[in-house]
């Protein structure tokens, strides 16, 4: 099925570049272009099979997000946030799956998880508050992912969760304006006093030790690989796929220019721009490489029946960081190397190099701070990080 979907996503690809420059121009991904990821089967690639999903790699669904990002890094970046819920609601409970997919496999999830909410335990569950913002594709979503704090009697944080809420409990703000991925329409999220059931709820602390309720019933090897490799690949794999297309158009638009500075002449003779295109296109296959080396093993471990060692759940949050790094670096070498027209608005040199910029700064690409977590876990000192 995996195939399909790549192949049913390669359809689409002209129609989503059509599409770019107004989700730029606009701040939104037209309906239609949802509704044609949806058809395609981009948001069933990490469903449960049990609920008529693929249950597929992640490795196909990760290249399925470059692709779609080469195009219009506002599409992909929302395709893979929204495709990854679904990986991510099958580990809550067995009920609230029901809850969800019971009445159609293409209900689409939304997330904000920072853990800005405040939960204060109440009979059956909790009462929740907060406003949360980034959250990306929420107007096409009919539920949201949110971060909350379980507030003790002292008044102090004693858990940190994530928990489920319909889109009857919460409010969006529109105030996304942005630079880059200005078409995620990534609003703010507001809830006053939602009660959130017992059951649509997932202790961050159990997920990260791979103990979420969900895997009692969804025992396939794709949903024991950690949360802190999956949903961070995701965001990487957004911006690497952004810089990727501006690597191909680069190439494809640079090839028949004739420089009307510098003395003149073909562009493609100048040394230095072969040197950028060498350096660039490096980057960019380092950045793949690593993250579907990774994926491999964990994959091998799971279907084994093993753990995956802390080694290896470091050196993927090591290598996804690096990715993006390593993104950002080549598409600043095509920006700079490829003259003042790459400046003009609606130019895709320029829009990727707003994406991809955009892109780095969400805290999971954030690369000094799993950078240091590698080098703390190499040392043997004791690592506590949920996105590990």
């Amino acid at each position: 099925m995996s195939d399909e979907v790549l192949q049913a996503v390669r359809g689409l690809l002209p129609k989503l570049a059509e599409r770019a420059r107004t989700v730029d121009d606009k701040g939104r991904i037209p309906a239609a272009s949802i509704r044609e990821l949806t058809e395609a089967g981009v948001f069933r690639m990490l469903l449960p099979a049990r609920y008529g999903g693929a249950e597929g790699d992640l490795i196909d669904f990760y290249r399925a997000v470059r692709e779609i990002s080469g195009t219009c890094g506002s599409t992909g970046w929302v395709a893979g946030v929204l495709g990854v819920h679904s990986w991510h609601l099958a580990l809550f409970p067995d009920e609230v799956q029901d809850e969800v997919w019971g009445r159609s496999p293409d209900v689409l999830l939304a997330s904000s998880y920072a853990p800005i909410g405040r939960l204060t335990p109440v009979e059956g569950g909790y009462e929740l508050s907060g406003r949360w913002g980034f959250a990306s594709g929420c107007e096409f979503a009919s539920w949201m992912l949110l971060g909350g704090l379980v507030v003790g009697a002292q008044g102090k944080p004693v858990d940190f969760l994530t928990v489920l809420v319909p889109k009857s409990d919460y409010g969006i703000d529109r105030v996304w304006d942005t630079t880059g991925l200005r078409g995620t329409a990534s609003d703010d999220i507001v809830v006053d006093r939602a009660f959130v059931p017992s059951h649509r709820v997932v202790r961050n602390y159990d997920q990260a030790q791979l103990r979420a309720p969900g895997l009692k019933v969804n025992t396939g090897a794709l949903y024991r690989i950690p949360f802190g490799t999956v949903f961070t690949t995701t965001v990487a794999s957004a911006v690497i796929g952004m810089v990727a297309g501006c690597y191909d158009f680069y190439v494809a638009s640079m090839r028949d220019r004739i420089r009307l500075s510098l003395g003149g002449g073909r562009f493609v003779d100048d040394q230095f721009a072969q040197v950028a295109v060498g350096r660039a296109a490096s980057e960019v296959d380092a950045a793949v490489l690593q993250i579907e080396r990774n994926l491999q093993e964990m994959r091998g471990h799971t279907v084994r029946g093993e753990q995956i060692p802390m080694e290896l759940r470091l050196r993927a949050r090591r290598d996804q960081v690096r990715g993006t790094e390593r993104a950002v670096e080549a598409v600043d070498l095509l920006f700079k190397t490829a003259g003042g027209n790459s400046l003009r608005r609606g130019n895709l040199i320029e829009r990727a190099w707003r994406d991809a910029h955009a892109g780095r700064s969400h805290v999971a690409n954030d690369p000094e701070r799993a950078l240091a977590m590698y080098g703390r876990g190499e040392f043997g000192l004791t690592i506590e990080d949920n996105l590990v």
